[in-house]
């Protein structure tokens, strides 16, 4: 597997991007992951780095997105924080991604089973991860079609929860940079959100 280049950076489009990512995590399902050199791609990046993905993914242990898309040294910006939420140093950092460096695509990538998520419907409140916590609160807001048994012990509302909290995260990178809504404007990047089953392995994308 080769080491992506700036060449190759420049000439990738966003959906092929997004193609890559899709057909790593086949391989991480079936098993079959890429013949790597690390220790080649070490070498090949020490003077320059050309990701082609900027994922926000949860810090879950389950979810390292270089293992669950595939993805070798030197392939994406793995930015990892409890709930997959986003705070101005998130947004300074895929602006860094995308309009310096060229990556082609961000993902916001949720998971099943989130502790975050579960402690944010539970109303948990401990120390600064309160302050964390209440960054889920507009998802949950927007989980309308739950009744009763509105919390954490209730599969159904944590998965809604979990998949509307991708969507305001998504929302919030459009309204909080102008930088990355006019890349994603102009057809220079795409950005999408995945579910990730901790139970299975599988992403599911939602690009639209």
């Amino acid at each position: 597997m080769y080491t992506h280049s700036k060449e190759n950076l420049i000439n990738l489009d966003p959906q092929a991007a997004l193609e890559l990512l899709k057909e790593g995590n086949e391989r991480f399902i079936n098993n079959l992951r890429a013949n790597r050199n690390y220790l080649q791609q070490v070498n090949e990046t020490r003077n320059g780095q050309y990701p082609f993905a900027v994922i926000l993914s949860c810090m879950d242990s389950r979810t390292s997105a270089e293992l669950i898309f595939d993805q070798g040294l030197g392939d994406i910006f793995s930015i990892r924080v409890a709930g997959n939420v986003l705070n101005e140093d998130i947004v300074g950092s895929m602006e860094y991604a995308t309009k310096v460096v060229g990556s082609k695509i961000i993902v916001v990538l949720g998971h099943t089973k989130c502790g975050a998520i579960i402690g944010a419907c539970d109303g948990v409140e401990l120390g600064q991860l309160s302050n964390l916590l209440n960054k889920v609160k507009p998802a949950i807001e927007r989980e309308t079609s739950t009744q009763t048994e509105r919390n954490g012990n209730n599969p159904e509302f944590v998965k809604n929860v979990t998949e509307l909290n991708v969507q305001v995260t998504l929302q919030q990178i459009i309204e909080r940079s102008p930088i990355i809504a006019e890349l994603a404007q102009e057809g220079e990047i795409k950005i999408v959100g995945g579910i990730y089953n901790v139970e299975t392995g599988k992403v599911d994308f939602y690009e639209d």
